[in-house]
């Protein structure tokens, strides 16, 4: 996932969110996860002014084993719902859960919703571009 920085707001982060603990995964899974280029406030929450006005540089590098990575972008629906946006149609969109509300700051959680079914990863690493 390649982003210029150069014209981009100084809290744009890149995030890194790795599979916290489920069934299947006692222990968490770091090959299973995202990558993120967002702007964040000062408090780790998502900075919507910065997301809409830089909405092409907003994205998202989904990783998992054996299966190809998905680029795309954050996007958010009229409501307010966060989600992940990697083409055409809805059929691949993944809903962030209460992203207006989380912090994106390691060691936080959140969850995605992903073919489905609702998955918790923890930040793991945020930092400046």
């Amino acid at each position: 996932m390649t982003v210029t920085t150069a014209h981009l707001s100084e809290k744009f982060r890149h995030v890194r969110l790795e599979l916290a603990r489920e069934k299947g995964h006692p222990q968490g899974d770091r090959a299973y996860g995202y990558d993120l280029v967002v702007p964040l406030e000062d408090d780790g929450n998502l900075d919507a002014k910065k997301c809409v006005k830089h909405q092409a540089n907003c994205r998202v590098r989904r990783f998992r084993p054996g299966e190809e990575d998905l680029v795309g972008r954050l996007r958010r629906k009229p409501g307010g719902q966060w989600y992940f946006d990697y083409g055409e149609g809805e059929d691949d969109d993944e809903l962030g859960f209460r992203f207006s509300d989380e912090r994106f700051v390691t060691g936080e959680y959140v969850s995605i919703l992903s073919d489905g079914v609702m998955h918790t990863y923890q930040v793991k690493l945020v930092e400046k571009l």
